[in-house]
């Protein structure tokens, strides 16, 4: 099995948080192709991809409070997000589904980009937001809501309450609000708060992930193929010998036992507790 092939597969194995990851590093990848400038080393996103506090931007192109969470403005941006998603998200699926996570990451990033774009107005200011650390932000808020005091244990330092972390962000977040990219803060406060109001809801029995989802589901039924109708045909039935396909259900079985057995592997030890042979064997039978 080569790079790709295992790349594939830890996508489609790796549940909501890979694919998020995989998701922010593709769009930056696809950044570096169309919308940097190497002469000057920047990044020039346009209003369809970046949200803008433009009407003109946010009004024609509502997409765009999505779009925004998944573009970076440079390596280390996306670095640093993606550490921090894989570490809150890590913590969040604890507790919590995989739906709720991309509910979650989701709705933190629109109510992220209404409360930039509503500050701004406020402000009299006119700029264009890309990352996902708002969405992020809304994730780590969320699972600190709901287990403040579990113990995280971190490089060089040991042992330290989950809130602990989540505070010294926050904190920092709030030090920098007028000094720089004041946009960027405003957009992590506001994921930070929908984040823990998402959790105070979910124990009020509502689950705001459910919308994401029902529209998800919405999209993918509409755009799947109805199975075609086959030519009904009306005829005197006549006996025929039936068949025998006890070989073939043999061999079915055998297979099925050991998937089974590999993503129970997988669920106990994760993706890279695989030998190259169950690998490859669950890369051709998921073709």
């Amino acid at each position: 099995m080569n790079i790709l092939d295992d790349l594939k597969m830890q996508y489609k194995l790796g549940g909501v948080a890979h694919r998020l990851i995989y998701w922010n590093v593709a769009c930056f990848l696809v950044s570096l192709v169309f919308f940097y400038d190497f002469t000057v080393g920047s990044f020039y996103f346009p209003n369809w991809v970046a949200l803008s506090t433009e009407p003109t931007g946010f009004g024609l192109k509502p997409w765009t409070f999505v779009t925004y969470s998944f573009f970076h403005d440079g390596f280390w941006h996306l670095l640093f997000n993606m550490m921090v998603l894989n570490f809150a998200s890590s913590l969040f699926l604890t507790f919590f589904t995989q739906k709720q996570l991309l509910g979650l990451y989701i709705f933190s990033a629109i109510f992220a980009g209404f409360s930039f774009v509503t500050g701004y107005y406020i402000l009299n200011l006119s700029a264009s937001i890309v990352g996902a650390s708002a969405a992020i932000m809304g994730v780590l808020v969320a699972v600190t809501t709901y287990q403040p005091l579990m113990n995280v244990r971190l490089l060089l330092i040991g042992n330290i309450k989950l809130w602990h972390i989540t505070a010294v962000i926050l904190i920092l977040d709030l030090m920098q609000f007028r000094l720089d990219n004041t946009g960027g803060h405003i957009s992590h406060i506001a994921g930070a708060f929908f984040g823990f109001l998402f959790i105070q809801l979910l124990q009020k029995g509502i689950d705001l992930s459910e919308i994401v989802t029902g529209v998800i589901t919405f999209f993918t039924d509409l755009f799947k193929k109805s199975p075609s109708t086959p030519f009904k045909k009306v005829h005197k039935n006549y006996a025929k010998p039936v068949e025998k396909r006890g070989g073939k259900i043999i061999t079915k079985d055998k297979t099925q036992q050991q998937i089974d057995e590999i993503l129970d592997k997988i669920s106990q030890s994760g993706y890279d507790s695989l030998t190259k042979e169950e690998k490859e064997f669950l890369f051709k039978t998921g073709k």
